[in-house]
């Protein structure tokens, strides 16, 4: 699989301009090297968008699902930073999602991401995946690096106090997550297979957005560091 490990943090969130620069440097210097210290993480990538909302988007690689309801983690969510109960505090239009990867074909991360947002029920899960197994076929184009599916876990994507200003609203949607070098080329993919007729067999997507990588983290960095 192109994706380390199994399981996934998805947030994404938008925070207002004046509180951006802080935002920003709380990441970079603290946050993402913080999360991914914790035992069962492997790695995050943090993404600006280039045509979506929210405009933050943060993807943390896990060993196993279970990580994400580890000892460990919970221990970390219950003892935040000071500097991260505040920046937390701005959070807009958060989305916290902890999924499975299930589907994950290609090799590599591209510098451009495409996310397409999802909702199947109980009924219909099963043919989506199955149709997807088709539709997540990153060879068949250029620029298109690796292709990939997050079932959400809702019971591990409810609502925390621990997280301020949370909402929940993605816990059983399904992301399809698609790594390209290039904008236009992820786009390209979006249009051809998820929206307009050719979402079929599955209703339009609830949101499609593109994003560009600002940079990614690997527990091996860290280790270097």
């Amino acid at each position: 699989m192109p994706l380390a490990g199994k399981g996934m943090l998805l947030t994404s969130m938008n925070i207002d301009a004046a509180d951006e620069a802080d935002f920003n440097r709380w990441y970079d210097r603290e946050h993402l090297e913080e999360r991914v210290a914790i035992d069962g993480f492997l790695e995050a990538r943090r993404y600006v968008a280039h045509a979506a909302n929210p405009k933050y988007l943060s993807l943390y690689s896990t060993a196993t699902l279970d990580v994400l309801d580890s000892p460990a983690y919970r221990a970390r969510l219950a003892n935040q930073t000071e500097w991260s109960r505040r920046s937390m505090a701005h959070f807009k239009d958060m989305l916290r999602v902890v999924a499975r990867i299930t589907i994950s074909k290609g090799t590599g991360r591209g510098a451009a991401l495409g996310v397409v947002r999802l909702r199947p029920t109980a009924d219909n899960a099963g043919a989506w995946r199955d149709a997807l197994q088709e539709k997540l076929a990153p060879e068949t184009r250029d620029g298109i690096i690796s292709m990939h599916l997050l079932e959400s876990e809702p019971e591990l994507s409810v609502a925390t106090a621990d997280i301020p200003a949370m909402r929940n609203e993605g816990a059983r949607d399904w992301f399809v997550l698609i790594d390209g070098t290039h904008v236009g080329a992820v786009s390209a993919v979006i249009a051809e297979r998820f929206t307009g007729p050719a979402a079929s067999p599955f209703p339009l997507p609830v949101s499609v957005g593109t994003y560009s990588l600002m940079w990614d983290l690997a527990k091996s960095d860290i280790a270097r560091g």
